[in-house]
């Protein structure tokens, strides 16, 4: 791997940028002083490996539905008509996701290990603080893999358009409103979602911003905050924790959406996205495609594996197990009683005894590239890695 090190954007500048989370809590800066440096072939094939998986994660989600596989994956039982619904209809517009990767350095192949189809961990750092760094150190900050802000602000005109062209977004919009939400005291997220309703605010959307407690939703009438009705609801709550931590929202929501007077960003069926349990349909459908690792609902015989819960986020109950399915290293959690999947290992990519974890978002299309810098399973103390291509 070729590594610049002693890269500087202090403290003052990442908050001034609103990134208030640039220092973990055992006081390690959050943001690494290393810039990766890739090449442009390298980069392309980032861009074509998102590209080709999420075409791949679209088959598997009709294979799903159509074969009634909701249990198999984990899919709480008060989103599948949701789920159903949000894919029949155009209308429920997918805007991000994440896959995480490994590989595609030093001519290793890059392999998947999960698609964070609904979480928005990295964006902000993807989007502006990588670009920033570039910037601040006199670099060319055009010599990256990074147009996520106007990925993003274009798959928000999507959303009325329902097509590629967004050119005739103007003469559709009539005032399109969309309500950003996030959970109270997590800077984070908050900051993220900010972020996103800058976007749509940018690309021509009415918005405002509250706390999820704020929001007023309603059966019939559809979605309020301050006495005005907005047609998109932007919730940073994953879809299984609706489901698992909020049954009567759950309920709320799939009412709404049968009244056809809310949608709900992301759409429920990234949810199936979002179940690592996809990773064996995909297996299934795709058997050693070279973007694939072999993956089971059941232990792998004479391999060594990862064994991971169906939804999970930031390492948590990830193990690494030999081939006899002793345990080499684990990550403990709150995800354990969630259906178990056991994936082939695939070493990261690695420099002095760190390991490198490579990060594609994808919007409509893959759209940016970012790496978090951890142990061999990355946790919530991983570290966030700009990147450059020479």
């Amino acid at each position: 791997m070729d590594i610049t090190q002693g890269i500087q954007l202090s403290p003052q500048i990442l908050e001034d940028m609103g990134c208030e989370w640039h220092t973990d809590p055992d006081q390690s800066a959050y943001i690494s002083n290393e810039i990766i440096n890739i090449t442009q072939e390298e980069a392309d094939a980032f861009y074509e490996a998102g590209n080709e998986l999420y075409e791949m994660y679209c088959e598997a989600g009709d294979y799903v539905i159509q074969n009634d596989l909701f249990f198999e994956l984990d899919i709480p039982q008060s989103l599948i008509e949701p789920i159903k619904q949000s894919w029949e209809e155009e209308v429920h517009w997918h805007l991000y996701g994440r896959f995480d990767l490994a590989g595609g350095l030093d001519g290793r192949p890059i392999k998947l290990l999960e698609f964070n189809a609904d979480t928005p961990t990295m964006l902000y750092e993807s989007a502006v603080i990588q670009w920033a760094i570039l910037k601040a150190n006199k670099m060319d900050e055009n010599h990256q893999f990074n147009n996520l802000f106007e990925s993003l602000g274009e798959n928000f005109q999507r959303m009325i358009t329902l097509g590629e062209d967004v050119s005739n977004f103007d003469s559709m919009y009539e005032g399109w409103k969309i309500l950003f939400s996030s959970i109270r005291g997590n800077s984070e997220e908050e900051r993220t979602v900010r972020f996103l309703q800058e976007i749509a605010t940018s690309y021509g959307f009415e918005t405002q911003f509250c706390y999820v407690d704020e929001a007023i939703l309603s059966a019939q009438d559809g979605l309020f905050y301050e006495d005005q009705n907005f047609e998109f609801w932007f919730k940073l709550i994953p879809w299984e924790n609706i489901a698992i931590d909020e049954p009567e929202m759950a309920s709320l929501i799939r009412e709404m959406m049968a009244n056809k007077n809310t949608i709900f960003l992301n759409p429920a069926y990234t949810l199936l996205f979002q179940s690592k349990r996809m990773l064996k349909v995909l297996w299934d459908l795709f058997p050693n495609h070279p973007l694939l690792l072999e993956t089971s609902y059941e232990p792998l015989k004479g391999k060594k594996q990862v064994r991971k819960s169906a939804f999970g986020r930031e390492g948590a109950n990830v193990e690494i197990l030999d081939p006899a399915l002793n345990l080499i290293e684990g990550k403990d959690g709150i995800y354990g009683n969630h259906k178990p999947i056991y994936q082939e290992f695939y070493e990261l990519n690695s420099h002095q005894g760190e390991s490198y974890q490579p990060n594609v978002f994808y919007a409509y299309e893959s759209c940016a590239l970012g790496f978090r810098k951890g142990g061999k399973i990355i946790d919530n103390y991983s570290k966030f890695v700009s990147h450059r291509i020479i």
